[in-house]
C-alpha cells in the first residue's frame, strides 16, 4: 500500500473473510471508508514469541480486538464441556487456532507489549461479557471482561456507528473525556468520576462482589440490564462496582437508520476469504453463507436462551430493497454461482419491515419480547413488504431459486399467503422452524409460543404440500435441559413429537447457557429473576445427557410404556 504507518490494527480470532457477515471485515471497511489506514491480523499465534502481535508495530490510534463471530468458549466446547474437534471459522475447519477467552488473551498481550497504546474490544464475546455474567465453562460469575482483559474501552452491540465515533475521538490521541461521552461503550472509572454522573440518568447496579454473595442480586441486575437494552430511546447509564473501581456502561444508540445499514452492506467487500488461505481447505462458516443475503438486523422474539436482542436489540433495522437487490446482483456475478441463494434471511427470517404501529407506545414499552406471552396488539406483523421483496429477488436474472434457510417465526403468521409462498418458491425441500419444546411450563420459561401453534403449522404445511404435489419435510428444532425442563418433560416431548407426530429428529441441541441471557441466569440461580419463582435446573452432565437421549431413542418411549404396563400387571398379581 506504500503506507509508513497504520491508524488502526484489528485482531480477530476468526480467519479473515472480506464479507459483510464478518465483524472484522465490516469494521475494517467502515474505517477505511472514513480515510483511516487499517490492518487486520486474523488468528494471531498467542503461544510463540508473539511476532504476530509485533510485526506491524503500534497503530497511531488504537488496537481493536474481537473474539470473532462466536464467543470463543461456545466455539471451543460442547454443552457437555467437551473440547470440539473443529472450528467453522478456520481453514479446513481445524481447531486450535484461537485461545479460550480470546478477547482477554489478545488484550493482555497487547497491553503488555504496548502499554501506552489504547486497546478497544468489541464483538459478541466482549459485548455479552460487558458486566458481571455467569460463565458456564468455569461455573462461576465473572466480572466485566474489561477487568480481566485490561482493555481501555469496550464497544457493545453492533458497532458501525460507534467505532467511527471512537476513531474520531482518538484523532489527536486518547481523549478520555470525549470517549466517555460516546453512547454504547463501557469503561472502567474511579469513584470521583462516578460521583459526578447525573443521578437522574444513572442506575447503580449491585456490585460484582455482592452478586457473588447473593444470587438474587445477580438476577436483579440482569432484569435491569435486559429491560434497558430493549428500550427504544435509552438514556440511562449503568454503573456496576467491582473492587474499588466501577464499570460504566453508557446508553445504547438508537437503531441504525436504513441508510446507515445500507452503507455498511454496500462497502466494497471482496466477498471471499483472504488469498492466504488458498490450498488450506474450505472455511465452513464461509461455505455456509457465501450465497446468502442478510436482509435485516434485530429480533423482537426475546427468546430466553438467545443473545440477539442483547447484542442487536429488539427493534428491527431493515435494509432497503435497493441495497438487498444490489447484493443479489453481486452474488449472481460470482464466478462459481449456480443460481441458488442459500438463504434470504436474518436472525429471524420473517421480521423484515416489521415494527410498532404506534411509535409512541413503543417508546414507553419495556417488554423484552413483542411475541411472549402473546403478540403485542401494537405490532404490525404484515408480511406484505417481505413477500414483495421475495418476488423481486425471484425476478433477478440468474436466480433459479432463493431459499429461506433462517428460522421462520410461525407465531408471526397473519392471513397473508406467506407460508404458501415460502413452501412453493423458497424451500429447498426442508423447512426449518423452532418450536424448541412441547410442554407449556418449559415453553413459558423459554419465552416461546404454545406447541399448538406448531401443530397447526404442521397441518398447514402438509396440506399445502399435498395440494401442490410437493414431497417436502418440516424440520423442527428442539432444546433439552433448559431451566424448568425435567426428564419427564423430555419423555412427554418424545411421545408427542416422535410418537404422535412421527418426526425423525435431527436438529436438536442441549442448552449451553451463554452470557447475558435469561436462560443462563435461571441456570445459575435456580430462579426466574422476574418473578422469584423457583425453577428446576438439570445441572449435572448425566442429567443433561439423559434429557438429550430422548431425542434419538424413540424406542425408549415404547420401552417405558412396556415397563409401565408390566408394572401394573405385577401390582395386580400381588393384590390377587
Amino acid at each position: 500500500m506504500g503506507w509508513d504507518y497504520l491508524d488502526v490494527i484489528l485482531f480477530t480470532a476468526d480467519a479473515y473473510i472480506d464479507h459483510p457477515s464478518f465483524g472484522a471485515a465490516v469494521v475494517g471497511r467502515l474505517l477505511e471508508a472514513e480515510g483511516y489506514r487499517v490492518a487486520i491480523v486474523p488468528q494471531p499465534n498467542w503461544r510463540d514469541d508473539l511476532r504476530d502481535f509485533t510485526k506491524l508495530g503500534a497503530p497511531r490510534l488504537f488496537f481493536g480486538v474481537s473474539g470473532g463471530s462466536m464467543d470463543s468458549m461456545v466455539n471451543h466446547y460442547t454443552a457437555n464441556l467437551r473440547l470440539r474437534s473443529n472450528d467453522a471459522y478456520t481453514p479446513g475447519g481445524k481447531a486450535g487456532f484461537r485461545p479460550d477467552y480470546a478477547v482477554t488473551v489478545y488484550s493482555r498481550i497487547l497491553k503488555k507489549l504496548y502499554p501506552h497504546v489504547p486497546v478497544v474490544i468489541g464483538g459478541i464475546e466482549a459485548s455479552l461479557r460487558r458486566l458481571t455474567h455467569y460463565d458456564y465453562w468455569s461455573n462461576s460469575l465473572k466480572p466485566s471482561v474489561l477487568v480481566d482483559s485490561g482493555a481501555d474501552l469496550l464497544i457493545y452491540g453492533m458497532g458501525e456507528r460507534v467505532v467511527q465515533q471512537v476513531a474520531r475521538a482518538m484523532r489527536n490521541g486518547y481523549n478520555a473525556k470525549l470517549l466517555r461521552k460516546i453512547r454504547q461503550v463501557a469503561f472502567v472509572a474511579d469513584k470521583d468520576y462516578v460521583e459526578r454522573l447525573d443521578a437522574d440518568t444513572t442506575l447503580r447496579l449491585a456490585s460484582y462482589e455482592e452478586c457473588c454473595r447473593d444470587k438474587r442480586a445477580f438476577g436483579r441486575n440482569f432484569v435491569q440490564e435486559e429491560t434497558l437494552s430493549n428500550v427504544m430511546e435509552p438514556d440511562v447509564t449503568l454503573v456496576e462496582p467491582v473492587g474499588d473501581k466501577y464499570i460504566v456502561v453508557t446508553p445504547p444508540n438508537t437503531t441504525l437508520s436504513t441508510e446507515e445499514l445500507d452503507h455498511s452492506f454496500d462497502l466494497p467487500y471482496e466477498r471471499s476469504p483472504h488469498p492466504r488461505y488458498r490450498g488450506k481447505g474450505d472455511i465452513p462458516a464461509w461455505e455456509m453463507i457465501k450465497y446468502s443475503i442478510n436482509i435485516h438486523r434485530g429480533c423482537f422474539g426475546g427468546c430466553a436462551f438467545c443473545t440477539i436482542s442483547a447484542h442487536q436489540g429488539k427493534f428491527i433495522n431493515s435494509r432497503s430493497e435497493r441495497s438487498i437487490l444490489a447484493e443479489v446482483e453481486k452474488v449472481v456475478a460470482m464466478p462459481d454461482f449456480k443460481g441458488y441463494l442459500s438463504d434470504v434471511g436474518a436472525p429471524s427470517a420473517n421480521m423484515y419491515g416489521m415494527g410498532g404501529k404506534n411509535k409512541d407506545a413503543c417508546r414507553k414499552c419495556r417488554r423484552p419480547s413483542c411475541l411472549h406471552p402473546k403478540m403485542c396488539p401494537n405490532l404490525d406483523n404484515s408480511h406484505a413488504r417481505l413477500l414483495d421483496l421475495y418476488a423481486k429477488i425471484r425476478g433477478v436474472k440468474g436466480i433459479k431459486k432463493a431459499f429461506i434457510g433462517s428460522g421462520i417465526r410461525y407465531d408471526l403468521f397473519d392471513d397473508s399467503p406467506y407460508l404458501e409462498t415460502v413452501i412453493k418458491h423458497h424451500t429447498s425441500g426442508r423447512l426449518k422452524v423452532a418450536p424448541e419444546h412441547t410442554e407449556e411450563h418449559v415453553l413459558n420459561a423459554m419465552r416461546k409460543p404454545p406447541f399448538a401453534l406448531f401443530e397447526k403449522l404442521n397441518r398447514d404445511f402438509h396440506r399445502i404440500c399435498d395440494e401442490n404435489g410437493l414431497r417436502y419435510q418440516l424440520i423442527p428444532y428442539f432444546i433439552s435441559s433448559h431451566p424448568a425442563c425435567r426428564e419427564c418433560d423430555m419423555k412427554a416431548l418424545a411421545e408427542k413429537v416422535l410418537g404422535r407426530l412421527h418426526f425423525d429428529l435431527e436438529q436438536v441441541q442441549d442448552l449451553t447457557p451463554t452470557p447475558m441471557t435469561l436462560s443462563s441466569v435461571m441456570f445459575y440461580t435456580g430462579e426466574n429473576p422476574y418473578t422469584g419463582e423457583k425453577v428446576f435446573v438439570a445441572r449435572s452432565q448425566d442429567d443433561k445427557r439423559r434429557q438429550k437421549s430422548y431425542f434419538f431413542r424413540d424406542d425408549r418411549v415404547q420401552r417405558a410404556a412396556k415397563r409401565a404396563t408390566y408394572g401394573s400387571r405385577q401390582t395386580k398379581k400381588k393384590s390377587v
